[in-house]
């Protein structure tokens, strides 16, 4: 069963625990499949090597959006040292197959805010630049 507080979802496991899925505001789209960017980017973050994961929904005429990962390394991984691929990979191999991201950019740093929060809006635009589509 899931249930909504505003802005947020989750679902009420069959032992009674909550399981938070993630913000209804930055939820992908994609091929009529709801994806919540917070529970690809945990997985991600469990890619030895990776310090911090965003990940964004960019337009895609076929499906809607796009999943794409934004990955930040961890200090001592050498750029390159870990591929596109591995993280794609990674993550069909612990979620479903259509929340796995079909690019991967790295950056030098996510940008968290002092609370921790992300900023989507700046992520999605700036991807969407580096892919060289345009978000409306």
């Amino acid at each position: 069963m899931r249930y909504s507080v505003p802005g947020d979802y989750s679902e009420i496991r069959a032992d009674g625990s909550i399981h938070l899925l993630g913000r209804g505001s930055v939820c992908i789209n994609t091929g009529g499949e709801k994806v919540y960017p917070e529970e690809v980017e945990e997985v991600i973050k469990t890619v030895p090597g990776v310090l911090d994961s965003v990940v964004v929904g960019i337009p895609n005429e076929r499906f809607g959006e796009e999943i794409i990962a934004v990955v930040q390394l961890s200090p001592g991984t050498a750029e390159g040292s870990i591929e596109a691929d591995t993280v794609i990979e990674h993550v069909k191999s612990c979620l479903s197959s259509y929340k796995a991201p079909r690019q991967v950019r790295f950056v030098e740093t996510i940008g968290r805010s002092p609370s921790g929060k992300v900023d989507y809006a700046r992520h999605k635009a700036e991807t969407a630049e580096w892919l060289g589509v345009p978000l409306s």
